[in-house]
């Protein structure tokens, strides 16, 4: 299995559907390795311990974390099932950016940024990233959030372990429209 579909499966499993491996999560995410290394063998997925360190070390986007002790193994943040990441909550920079598609903007700026299926929006620390992101979806379009203002209201930011920060939602009023570079 290709470190891509790997990684692919790993998402799946660890963020939305650990049931259809057999797999239960404990509260804050985490799945024994050992159990997952078991479990992806019944998806024909037959890799070794040093494979799937490889895999979690190799992640650009460095998706998933092992425990200190190496015996547990949870995505970083993007699950659609209820875990407790146990983050604290942090003050963010000023300024942070979404990244989607240009399709939903004007819905966007209407409704706000909101979670969808998942616990958190996500939100990128710079430009680039953001527009990364936006490409996965279409034309990319990149949307300043005023993150500075939304925690001075209230409004509490995290930090996941690979560096993408994390609220419930993003009203519109934090929300405007980043023009692109080339302007």
């Amino acid at each position: 299995m290709q470190n891509t579909q790997l990684s692919k499966l790993l998402s799946y499993a660890l963020r939305h559907r650990p049931d259809e491996l057999g797999l239960t999560l404990d509260a804050q995410g985490w799945v024994p390795v050992t159990d997952l290394l078991t479990a992806l063998q019944t998806r024909d997925a037959r890799i070794s311990l040093s494979q799937l360190q490889a895999v979690v070390a190799s992640n650009d986007k460095k998706r998933f974390a092992f425990s200190e002790d190496g015996q547990l193994l949870r995505a970083s943040q993007g699950h659609s099932v209820e875990v407790d990441l146990g983050l604290e909550p942090v003050v963010p920079p000023a300024a942070l950016y979404h990244g989607t598609a240009t399709r939903f903007v004007a819905s966007i700026l209407a409704e706000g940024l909101r979670p969808g299926s998942r616990q958190h929006v996500h939100l990128s620390p710079d430009r680039a990233t953001a527009e990364a992101v936006g490409r996965r979806h279409g034309k990319p379009a990149i949307l300043l959030v005023a993150a500075g203002a939304m925690h001075e209201a209230g409004i509490p930011f995290y930090q996941s372990a690979n560096g993408v920060w994390l609220t419930a939602a993003v009203p519109p009023r934090y929300l405007q429209p980043e023009l692109p570079e080339s302007i």
